[in-house]
C-alpha cells in the first residue's frame, strides 16, 4: 500500500529515475511491504521547482538532491522506519549513485481505511 514521490531536479536520464525507484520499492519490501504493492511518481523539476537548502541541519547538500516522499499505513516501528531510510540511502549509493546528504525521506502515514486501489473501494477497511 505505499505510494511512492521521488522529487529530481531535471536532467537525469530514465535509467537513473528508473534506480531510484527500484532502490526505494527494494527497502520497502524489506521491511514487509508486498513485492508486488508497488505504486510510484517520480516526477522532474526545474531548479526554480525543487528548493532546498544546502547546508540545513549540518547536511551537505548538492543539485542530485532526491525527495522521497512515502504514504503507508501507521503500522511500522521506529526501528522499521530507521531501517528503511538506512536501506533507501544505501540502496540509492549503490545505484545509481547517490550521496547520503542527498536523500530526504518523509513519511506521511494513514489509517487503513484511508486508501482505495480501484473500483471505488476500501480493501483494507
Amino acid at each position: 500500500m505505499p505510494l511512492v514521490r521521488i522529487d529530481v531536479r531535471r536532467g537525469k536520464d530514465a535509467a537513473y529515475r528508473t534506480a531510484l525507484g527500484q532502490a526505494v520499492h527494494d527497502a520497502l519490501v524489506a521491511i514487509g511491504a508486498p513485492k508486488d504493492d508497488r505504486f510510484q511518481v517520480i516526477a522532474e523539476y526545474d531548479s526554480e521547482g525543487l528548493v532546498y537548502d544546502p547546508g540545513y541541519l549540518g547536511i551537505h547538500r548538492t543539485d542530485d538532491i532526491v525527495f522521497v516522499q512515502i504514504t503507508f499505513n501507521d503500522t511500522r516501528t521506529q526501528d522499521q522506519k530507521r531501517q528503511l531510510y538506512k536501506a533507501i540511502v544505501e540502496n540509492m549509493g549503490k545505484s545509481p549513485g547517490v550521496k547520503p546528504g542527498d536523500v530526504l525521506i518523509n513519511l506521511v502515514e494513514v489509517k487503513k481505511e484511508n486508501w482505495s486501489f480501484g473500483n471505488g473501494e476500501m480493501p483494507y477497511a
